[in-house]
């Protein structure tokens, strides 16, 4: 038996186990990376949404990101305090607010993002190139709608 084998009698081996400590080591290293930009992963994924489509409502932001729209609230206040969004109300319904980055979030995300995404590939560097994206295709499947609600074959 191969140490790629499950071990099953091996608490560390169960897949709940393994898939946390993986997500946990990805998102210290990303944390790592993405701390002298002022930011953590959940703005930068409110820039990301917003980068090649704005402005967004906040609640569309939020659906985008599965993130509750308080917690939404709060991460949109921070990146307007810091000065990377701007929020207006909404020209065609003044009940939203519309989200926008400013210069300096676009900038912010450009060189933020490069981090990030730089932070993942030191974390996928064990594996090879192929097997990388093996890993974030299978990813994909595992959290698809058709796999969660059952209807995938």
């Amino acid at each position: 038996m191969t140490s790629a084998e499950p071990q099953r009698n091996d608490p560390r081996d169960v897949l709940g186990y393994l898939v946390k400590q993986a997500h946990l080591r990805l998102t210290a290293r990303v944390d790592a990376a993405l701390a002298p930009f002022g930011f953590d992963r959940r703005a930068l994924g409110v820039l990301r949404v917003l980068i090649d489509d704005e402005p967004l409502s906040q609640q569309t932001v939020a659906g985008r990101l599965g993130v509750d729209p308080t917690t939404m609230v709060a991460l949109i206040d921070g990146l307007e305090a810091a000065g990377t969004v701007t929020r207006t109300p909404d020209p065609s319904d003044r009940r939203r607010n519309a989200v926008a980055l400013t210069a300096a979030g676009r900038d912010a995300y450009r060189t933020a993002s490069a981090a990030f995404t730089a932070a993942e590939d030191e974390f996928l560097a064990p594996l090879s190139t192929q097997d990388a994206a093996t890993f974030r295709r299978l990813l994909r499947i595992l959290i698809s709608d058709e796999t969660a609600t059952g209807t995938r074959p």
